[in-house]
């Protein structure tokens, strides 16, 4: 499929302030992660995945075919980045999924026999509940 370590070393990392709790330490150290990836300048992906990738993920896409994940769960810079990094992974990997192709089947006869039985059933309950015609 691909090599998940030679895609890691493709990815940029940039450390940023977090938001949210942490008192007076937080204007102190930048533990939020922005990874981005390029897609058009992977050497990893062959352009059939990069292809099939950009069909896929291209809600996620930036319009220069950048996919960026921020990560601040975490109030460790390392911990973010493993997240980050295993959020990437998954994300290509569900994209390279090709789903099965659906193979018609033809309704079995039976199936239709049946259902054609019990609508002229259902027709006949009906009409039986209709005043007689009297001419």
């Amino acid at each position: 499929m691909f090599d998940e370590e030679h895609l890691i070393t493709e990815l940029q990392f940039k450390a940023i302030r977090s938001s949210g709790s942490g008192g007076q330490h937080v204007n102190k150290v930048s533990s939020k992660i922005e990874l981005t990836f390029n897609l058009n300048a992977s050497l990893v992906l062959n352009d059939e995945q990069k292809k099939h990738l950009a069909e896929k993920l291209k809600t996620r896409l930036t319009k220069e075919n950048m996919l960026i994940i921020q990560c601040d769960e975490s109030r460790s810079q390392h911990k973010n980045k493993a997240l980050a990094i295993q959020r990437f992974l998954n994300i290509i990997k569900e994209g390279l999924v090709v789903p099965k192709k659906r193979k018609p089947t033809k309704i079995p006869k039976a199936v239709i026999a049946k259902r054609l039985k019990r609508k002229s059933i259902q027709s006949d309950k009906k009409a039986n509940r209709k005043k007689p015609d009297v001419d």
